[in-house]
């Protein structure tokens, strides 16, 4: 029983003994000094300054701390290649290299830290530069607009919103085809994303492709969707398909997450006629003229209530 107590005693002082082994490398009778200063070679007190031996499997790290003259001194450690780094919280590390040789009695190593240069946000860049393409668009400039974003997208090609903003710009300017390329890359990045969803289901309607776009207009959570158009669009290809049901349904969704687009009660007056259900349509086209009395689809409207009275 004495032979089992006292056997992990000895296997706790040959551990020891092992560890101590590649410390006892980095130990001898040199030393290192030298100074720690900024760019303008002014001192930096209170500095980090750690030391190890290079090509060590476990290296004792030597540390001191410079004074007020940014000085620092090293004691006790062997000749060999060493790193050694300096460090100073606000300003940055430097890492260096130096060469022990045996005749040395004292290295000099003074060790230069230079303040990192100002990291730039490329946000910064991308947002004034997105409201300058914008505001060519709206002006009409598509094109200048489209340079923009080509621009853009060189220096940062892993934002794959400015695919999306490529895709609008060319469909503005009557390239859809180019402009569908663009969005399909944006979705093919993000494939959730519901804007870039939405916008290759309506540049595939646009192209014709009236059942791919649906397909995948379905698979959108409308509750986060931020523009109706797409939508609208696809209830008008409902109606026009005689779809009235699952046109109604589609535009009582949108009025209820969209009350400010009256458009769509227009659309859904248009809908209920389809249906036959002519009080609700009735209802929604004076809805409509009485809150969008100038809208390019009023005089339609106004022409349809009154044949719906013509019938009453």
């Amino acid at each position: 029983m004495k032979f089992f107590r006292t056997l992990p005693v000895f296997a706790l002082f040959l551990s020891l003994a092992v560890s101590a082994g590649p410390f006892a490398q980095s130990r001898g009778n040199l030393r290192i000094n030298g100074k720690v200063v900024d760019e303008a070679g002014q001192p930096i007190a209170e500095a980090q300054v750690r030391a190890a031996k290079k090509g060590e499997a476990q290296p004792e790290v030597f540390t001191a701390k410079t004074n007020n003259k940014g000085e620092y001194t090293i004691n006790g450690v062997a000749p060999g290649e060493w790193v050694i780094e300096a460090m100073k919280d606000g300003l940055g590390v430097k890492e260096v290299l130096a060469t022990l040789a045996d005749g040395d009695r004292t290295k000099t190593v003074d060790i230069t830290i230079a303040k990192p240069a100002p990291t730039v946000d490329p946000g910064v860049e991308i947002n004034a530069e997105d409201q300058r393409g914008l505001a060519l668009a709206q002006a009409g400039k598509f094109a200048e607009s489209r340079k923009v974003y080509e621009d853009l997208l060189a220096k940062h090609p892993t934002v794959y919103g400015l695919n999306a903003r490529l895709a609008t710009m060319y469909a503005a300017e009557g390239n859809g085809a180019k402009g569908l390329e663009h969005a399909r890359m944006a979705l093919e990045k993000e494939p959730e994303n519901v804007d870039f969803k939405v916008l290759v289901a309506e540049l595939m309607m646009d192209a014709g492709d009236k059942e791919g776009g649906q397909k995948i207009l379905e698979t959108v959570d409308l509750a986060k969707v931020k523009d109706p158009r797409a939508f609208t669009n696809l209830a008008i290809n409902h109606i026009n398909g005689g779809k009235h049901v699952e046109a109604t349904d589609l535009l009582t969704r949108l009025i209820a997450q969209f009350p400010n687009e009256k458009i769509l009660l227009y659309y859904r007056g248009r809908a209920n006629i389809v249906a036959t259900k002519l009080p609700e349509a009735k209802a929604d086209l004076e809805a409509f003229l009485a809150a969008a009395a100038t809208a390019p689809q009023a005089a339609d409207a106004k022409k349809l209530l009154d044949q719906l009275n013509k019938k009453n």
